[in-house]
């Protein structure tokens, strides 16, 4: 039996590798470049448009755990990210190019995969599929007719959100007598481009995002929604989500917000001073070359022109040369605790599957991990088998668990956190009150029920990837 998977992104190609490596025949649908999205520029698989950052790898943190689990897993994305990685500090971030490149790579070369570039307008009756499996992992910018296509599906309606595009720099254009190389609490390598300000600057740049025109949503970006904070006036206009906001709409939320958002100046202290700032915009490096950077929780949804104005008013960006200007686009996600079950298949259509941001996720390494689980789940089925559900108290058990058992009257997609693994017992709650501590025996605990899932036929065929 056949997979067909619809998306390039990066759960597409995650869950195409590992259902092929597991011995299944795979179709890979991707309609890009045929058809392309307002926020993607090539057609390449894996194509980041947000920031380049897999999260942090500090040990015994939520987003480290999923990776290290991800990584026992055989992962054949994280396995990429790891080859094109460049310095961040203590967070795993890519060569975007280098990044897509391998991926296309690994796709190529593995024989059972056949890539199809063009549309896919219906999974369900009718489609020319029926006794196949689908996954579904067109990502978060799944195009109008394949939306509607997931809507009729699902039985109820679909919600939408908005994310945010950080602005890129040229490395050449930064003015090095103005900023400093740190690392947070000295975290890691000292691989961030620090801008530190005083607070007139801060105050003078706050003043002007308030002030900052912003870009009209398109028509097809519109949702008619009472978003927080709005009158009933403002019926049409953005749904963002909360961990990825806006600049300016941060900055509405208060004089000081920025201070202890992405301006936070703790654990920077300037070496030339020895103090801290009263505010700080980090630049993360972009790619292997080190010529260009990001601003890094930057993304805005100001006109381009007066991003170019106001971000030049960041001490270290007077003559600042930019390769990206933030963006904003609208997301697309499925209320996944209503139709999917733990296998990220459909309660009605159990060979349908969902993975990626489109299931109800967000971030990069997030959407893999459920593209890693589709493509295992989805060969295992496809070969006859009966998938057995990774287990609930390691981080991809715990987010599946939350995807798929939130309350869906309320479901907001989420990334990784120590909030969704499962608690410590009470009684190992009361001995431990340092939550480090607790923190490194939740991820103990966790990398040992993932060894206990994963069976030796999988570790002889994927291998254990781990890295320490």
């Amino acid at each position: 039996m056949r997979i067909r998977i619809i998306g390039g992104g990066l759960a597409g190609p995650e869950a195409a590798l590992v259902a092929a490596r597991m011995g299944a025949e795979v179709d890979l649908y991707e309609m890009r470049p045929v058809r392309t999205t307002p926020a993607h520029e090539t057609g390449d698989f894996g194509e980041l448009v947000c920031s380049n950052s897999l999260k942090s790898e500090s040990e015994n943190t939520a987003p480290w755990l999923l990776k290290q689990e991800m990584r026992r897993a055989g992962s054949p994305l994280l396995a990429c990210a790891d080859a094109s990685a460049v310095p961040a500090g203590h967070a795993l971030a890519v060569d975007r190019v280098e990044f897509s490149r391998l991926i296309g790579e690994r796709v190529a070369a593995e024989r059972r995969i056949t890539v199809h570039r063009e549309e896919v307008t219906q999974i369900g009756a009718g489609s020319g599929f029926e006794d196949g499996i689908t996954i579904v992992a067109s990502g978060p910018l799944t195009s109008n007719a394949l939306s509607e296509e997931i809507a009729r599906l699902t039985g109820s309606e679909h919600l939408a959100f908005y994310d945010s595009i950080s602005p890129i720099v040229e490395a050449d254009s930064i003015d090095r007598e103005r900023v400093y190389l740190a690392a947070r609490y000295d975290k890691g390598t000292a691989d961030y481009i620090n801008c530190p300000m005083t607070q007139g600057e801060y105050e003078a740049f706050h003043d002007a995002l308030m002030a900052a025109e912003s870009v009209e949503a398109k028509e097809w970006e519109k949702l008619e929604y009472f978003p927080p904070h709005a009158s009933t006036a403002d019926a049409w206009g953005p749904r963002y989500f909360e961990g990825c906001l806006p600049l300016e709409e941060l900055a509405r939320r208060g004089r000081e917000t920025l201070r202890f958002g992405p301006m936070k100046p703790v654990g920077l202290i300037d070496p030339r001073t020895g103090k801290m700032p009263w505010a700080v915009v980090q630049l993360r490096v972009e790619n292997l070359r080190a010529d260009s950077y990001n601003l890094v929780g930057f993304q805005n949804h100001m006109k381009f022109g007066e991003q170019a104005r106001i971000l030049r008013m960041i001490p270290g960006l007077e003559n600042a040369k930019f390769l990206r200007y933030g963006q904003i686009h609208r997301n697309t996600y499925i209320n996944a605790p209503r139709v999917l079950t733990r296998l990220l298949n459909m309660r009605e259509h159990p060979g349908i599957f969902f993975a990626g941001q489109i299931a109800g996720v967000e971030g990069y390494t997030e959407s893999i991990a459920t593209g890693m689980l589709a493509g295992l789940y989805a060969a295992i089925m496809a070969q006859g088998g009966v998938p057995e559900p990774v287990p609930r108290g390691t981080a991809l058990g715990s987010l599946v668990r939350y995807v798929t058992e939130a309350d869906a009257k309320h479901f907001q997609p989420a990334n990784i956190t120590f909030d969704l693994l499962e608690p410590l017992d009470e009684r190992t709650r009361r001995r431990v009150r340092d939550k480090r501590e607790r923190h490194r025996m939740q991820c103990e605990r966790a990398l040992a029920e993932m060894d206990g899932w994963l069976s030796p036929a999988i570790h002889r065929e994927q291998g254990t990837g781990n890295r320490e």
